[in-house]
């Protein structure tokens, strides 16, 4: 007899992770199938950030600015050693495309939006500036200096599926999906685990494949909804140096989009750099032109720092197709269902932040099908394990 399963997870990134908690917390049966190791994917190579998207604000994203902000506190209160507090630094120089007045409009906001977190920011005076790293001081204007969050993505992911494992999901990685079909009031899915092909029966499915998504939905039988969407590709460069003030939110040279400057493990992070990609997700990686792109931005605003790389690496975002160029392009979560009453929900796009929420409002949908359980914890107040 097949085992049987009243929730089954395709994907074990922080979505996948976060489900199978979420399902696990309020009393299902839950099994989470990863093809490789947790957090392989999108979930690994992250701007290691805990924020709300300041920079959300300028395409009037004032909702997922507002859930990400309390989603930053609550991860605050429930993983003191996983996500951490940080200062971070916006410098405005003559060439800079936002001014003085329009950043501090939007800190504004966005400790408006914060609402009793930390939403302060401050301008720093120029007799500080020569602190602040090494930071080109020529034609700087103002620096403001504001607070966020940072994490390492890869040991969140890890700590969020200990905590599933610990309320009875069953968490397998080297598991390949291999498909599923509708039987009666669920899913039959068939999976390759450890060289052997299994089988099990599920209430409900949940599709938290990343930027595998689309060929997960190609193996389900009879064929799901689709999401028109674009893999985006986004490079990080990891160089020696260090900083010592916090976090730096600057703008490209080339082109003034927003590039961070963080410390990561006694070195420095920069990064994103945003483009279509087409192909295999597991081939995504560094082009030459992005590496010169991040270098070159690192070195207009810290020319006393080393731009060798020591390291680099590309993930990819999952984006709705839209005739927005890609940086404008909203940043909200799309849980896309087989029915009004699902049984089946795909995760598409998503933010490291809000990975909690978008997990509760996956399993809300399939209340009207999944059987009555009492909740043994709430994951707004669930302490996540700390190796």
């Amino acid at each position: 007899m097949n085992a049987r399963y009243e929730v089954v997870i395709v994907g074990g990134g922080i979505h996948g992770a976060g489900v199978a908690q979420a399902a696990a917390v309020r009393g299902y049966r839950a099994l989470l199938l990863e093809q490789h190791t947790l957090a392989a994917g999108t979930s690994s190579r992250s701007s290691k950030l805990i924020h709300g998207g300041l920079r959300y604000l300028e395409s009037g994203d004032i909702r997922l600015v507002h859930e990400s902000l309390r989603e930053r506190e609550i991860l605050l209160g429930i993983a003191p050693g996983l996500v951490e507090r940080r200062a971070f630094h916006i410098p405005i120089y003559r060439t800079s495309r936002r001014g003085a007045q329009h950043v501090h409009m939007g800190l504004l906001l966005y400790r408006l939006l914060a609402r009793g977190g930390a939403g302060g920011f401050a301008r720093i005076p120029s007799r500080d500036w020569g602190s602040l790293d090494g930071l080109e001081t020529a034609g700087l204007k103002a620096v403001f200096r504001y607070m966020d969050a940072q994490t390492d993505d890869i040991a969140l992911t890890h700590a969020v599926a200990r905590s599933a494992e610990a309320f009875g999901a069953e968490i397998r990685t080297g598991a390949r999906f291999i498909g599923a079909e509708r039987a009666g009031a669920g899913y039959e899915c068939r999976y390759v685990h450890d060289g052997v092909v299994s089988s099990c029966h599920t209430d409900v499915l949940v599709n938290a494949a990343g930027p595998w998504a689309a060929q997960t939905l190609s193996r389900i039988l009879p064929g799901p909804p689709r999401l028109p969407h674009d893999l985006v590709a986004g490079t990080h460069i990891i160089t020696d140096g260090s900083l010592t003030q916090g976090c730096y939110y600057i703008e490209a040279p080339a082109d003034h989009r927003a590039v961070f400057v963080l410390p990561w493990r006694g070195r420095i992070l920069t990064g994103t750099t945003e483009r279509l990609y087409i192909g295999d997700p597991a081939l995504v990686a560094p082009t030459p032109g992005e590496i010169a792109y991040l270098q070159e931005a690192l070195a207009a605003y810290f020319p006393g720092l080393s731009t060798e790389v020591v390291d680099s690496f590309a993930g990819l975002r999952v984006l709705p197709k839209t005739e927005s160029g890609l940086s404008a392009r909203s940043r909200e979560t799309v849980l896309l269902a087989d029915a009004p009453v699902p049984r089946l929900i795909s995760i598409f796009g998503g933010k490291l932040t809000g990975y909690r929420h978008t997990a509760e409002r996956v399993m809300d949908r399939f209340k009207a099908v999944l059987p009555e359980r009492v909740a043994q914890a709430d994951t707004r107040r669930l302490a996540l394990p700390v190796d």
